[in-house]
């Protein structure tokens, strides 16, 4: 703990006060919130409340057991239903958290007999699930699809697995899905999409990546979660049938851990529901992410070419951003320090998450304040 105070690497745990939004209260002060992931601001929605709150009347609140034993509910069902709509596939299976379904399903489908193939700057839950495969895993340079074909080309194994995030959560940028995908027929591989910050936020609809870049490919498994721009919690995979079947009988967090309440389902279906009716979400979530990228462009920051409502501000020094987010949380702003091991050494950053519920005004504000902070 002395080397990570020293370092200027210590973490805290930080009270919020009130319910997710544009703002919420930090000890006692109100803040312009630009560092969650409620994308589309429905965490605090009243539709998305008053289904969950509909749920707990009719289903009570806790599942009471895993669902593979007495705790696969009605709303279970019916969500992975709508996921399945949503996203294209045949199938999808919800799990409890985007760590729980990227461990689940990478642990399940990969083995000693396959080669996996990883973007270094995928999430942490991918590292952890490729590791505990068993896999032979080879890690390429983030994005960089001529050095993924140099270890396609070298392996002998001949199940091949490419695993990607979607969009990169702390750079904000988009995988080259376009480029991966003309891999997996010449090298006869399968591809993992984590689209946890694209889904409900990328694509002309929300559908994430594969409709952003419209791209349809049988080889394909996507992952999404439900706790970011759904404003509820959990996740999923979506893909075929079979592969579905297998989830749910070698997926070991999927089948040792108690289901989610059905509340949150509710809550997130309905969520779905909203992103498909209204379209001024997204529109939204556009406008003001341009907003922010072209007002901090505009200064002569550095937002590490981001392309998404995820939008770094690099720093560097690991001290130097710490010492800026607390100054812009003494001017009404909060905006989290990104640092190591999150983040590669001298990459530190402030992360701004901007959402649908910002106002222009509060963009203006955040803007104004950013600048005075960093010209300081």
């Amino acid at each position: 703990m002395a080397r990570l105070e020293a370092s200027g690497l210590r973490r805290t745990l930080r009270d919020i006060d009130g319910p997710q939004g544009s703002s919420v209260i930090v000890n006692g002060k109100r803040m312009i919130l630009l560092c969650s992931n409620d994308y589309l601001g429905l965490a605090n929605h009243p539709l998305v409340k008053q289904a969950a709150i509909d749920a707990v009347s009719e289903y009570g609140f806790g599942a009471g057991a895993s669902r593979l034993v007495s705790g696969n509910m009605e709303a279970h069902r019916m969500l992975e239903y709508r996921i399945a709509r949503f996203k294209s596939t045949e199938s999808a299976l919800v799990f409890n958290s985007g760590y729980h379904a990227n461990l689940g399903c990478i642990t399940a489908i990969a083995g000693r007999d396959t080669a996996i193939f990883s973007d270094r700057l995928n999430h942490a839950s991918i590292v952890d699930a490729c590791l505990l495969s068993r896999a032979e895993v080879k890690r390429y340079p983030n994005r960089d699809v001529d050095s993924l074909e140099r270890l396609l080309k070298k392996t002998r194994l001949k199940k091949r697995l490419i695993v990607t995030d979607g969009v990169f959560s702390m750079d904000g940028t988009i995988a080259p899905l376009p480029d991966i995908i003309s891999l997996l027929e010449r090298y006869n591989a399968t591809l993992f999409i984590d689209d946890a910050h694209a889904t409900g936020v990328l694509g002309a609809s929300g559908r994430g990546t594969l409709e952003h870049f419209n791209i349809s490919h049988q080889n394909i498994i996507q992952m999404g979660t439900l706790g970011k721009a759904f404003g509820s919690f959990g996740a999923f995979i979506a893909g075929d049938a079979v592969l579905i079947e297998l989830l749910i009988n070698k997926a070991r967090p999927f089948i040792y851990t108690t289901a989610l309440p059905p509340s949150v389902c509710a809550a997130a279906s309905k969520a779905i529901d909203l992103v498909d009716s209204d379209p001024g979400l997204l529109m939204r979530l556009k406008e003001r992410r341009k907003q922010l990228h072209d007002g901090l462009s505009g200064c002569g920051l550095d937002t590490m070419g981001s392309a998404t409502p995820i939008i770094p501000i690099l720093l560097k020094d690991a001290r130097k951003t710490v010492e800026a987010s607390c100054a812009l949380m003494e001017r009404g702003v909060f905006i989290q320090a990104i640092r190591p091991p999150t983040v590669p050494d001298g990459t530190s950053r402030l992360r701004a998450t901007v959402t649908a519920g910002h106002s222009a005004t509060e963009i203006d504000t955040v803007i104004s304040a950013i600048k005075k902070v960093l010209s300081a």
